[in-house]
């Protein structure tokens, strides 16, 4: 059987496709990033697509790191949510962390917001719920995600009109806490998405699951204006901005929104961890309670979904342009 040499697949496009790695046939690369390159695969055994991550050598080499990875690899490959991308294997072979995990056809979050601006609140709400459901599940196993941002939010065809979508959250394959604490990022740096980041984790201070619900207000700030809450000329701004300037009234963007929103998401967004909701859940509970007396639309179309694949973007870069 053919195996992949460790050194090409460092984040950048290789020469991989038709290739065995680990019992799977590698097909496509559909995304890569600074730690990670994700290719669509055959499972040889099983005989179905599956996404196969390959990660960086050099976290291989790292004997913390792959301790890690194995432990909460196997976390995540326990979590059974609908809302989850499951992980179906992860392991290791010829110097290479892999991570297999459900193909999921269909596009991602920021390639919706790209294309279609800002969301109806209705579909706005859908979303952020399934979001958070995952996200509240994954926190019940101890594990924290880290980076929610729209690239890690799979949108795939719901079941029927009340359902027109349903989304996946993907990503937590990735160590993100063990690059840091092996020293593969360098002084002042985090993994993260800037537009996203709690204030907890600009700071280097203790991070839990209501670090998530920061991010997903970010998120969810973004799915209802089209753009994230803090938007600043350079990045040291932006992480100012996060840690001490008040986020912008929902309603300055969406004033045909109650403006029992804005407090909504202003406790969401608090510099404290204390100060805000103690679920992902909660916050959108209390958003869609805030959202009810809005005046709604006669109707909106579904959200409409690109029938053909796309080249998901949940394989970016963990250390993107606005990421430390």
């Amino acid at each position: 059987m053919a195996t992949a040499e460790p050194g090409p697949v460092a984040g950048r496009p290789t020469d991989l496709v038709g290739r065995q790695v680990a019992g799977y046939r590698i097909e496509e690369e559909i995304g890569h990033g600074g730690m990670a390159v994700v290719y669509r695969a055959r499972d040889l055994r099983l005989d179905r697509t599956v996404a196969l991550k390959l990660l960086a050598p050099e976290l291989a080499r790292n004997t913390t790191f792959r301790l890690r990875f194995t432990r909460e690899s196997r976390v995540a490959a326990a979590l059974d949510h609908p809302h989850i991308v499951p992980v179906f294997e992860a392991g290791e072979t010829e110097g290479l962390l892999y991570i297999a995990m459900r193909y999921v056809p269909g596009s991602d979050l920021r390639h919706l917001l790209d294309r279609d601006g800002p969301l109806p609140p209705g579909t706005a709400l859908r979303i952020a719920a399934q979001i958070a459901s995952a996200l509240d599940a994954a926190h019940e196993h101890g594990l924290v995600h880290r980076d929610v941002k729209p690239g890690n939010v799979l949108v795939a065809r719901g079941t029927d009109s009340d359902h027109p979508e349903h989304v996946y959250l993907t990503d937590f394959g990735l160590t993100k806490k063990s690059l840091s604490l092996t020293g593969l990022t360098t002084v002042g740096q985090f993994v993260g998405t800037l537009d996203y980041v709690a204030p907890e984790q600009i700071s280097g201070r203790p991070v839990d699951g209501r670090c998530d619900v920061y991010a997903l207000a970010c998120v969810v700030h973004e799915l209802l204006t089209g753009h994230p809450p803090f938007r600043r000329d350079d990045d040291m701004a932006l992480l100012w901005a996060h840690q001490y300037d008040d986020p912008p009234p929902l309603t300055a963007a969406r004033p045909d929104l109650p403006a029992a929103v804005d407090a909504v998401l202003a406790r969401a967004l608090a510099k404290t961890p204390d100060d805000r909701y103690d679920s992902c859940l909660a916050f959108v509970t209390a958003l869609r309670d805030a959202a009810r007396s809005a005046p709604r639309p006669a109707s909106h179309p579904p959200t409409q979904l690109d029938s053909g694949p796309v080249p998901p973007r949940w394989a970016e870069p963990v250390f993107r342009r606005r990421a430390y």
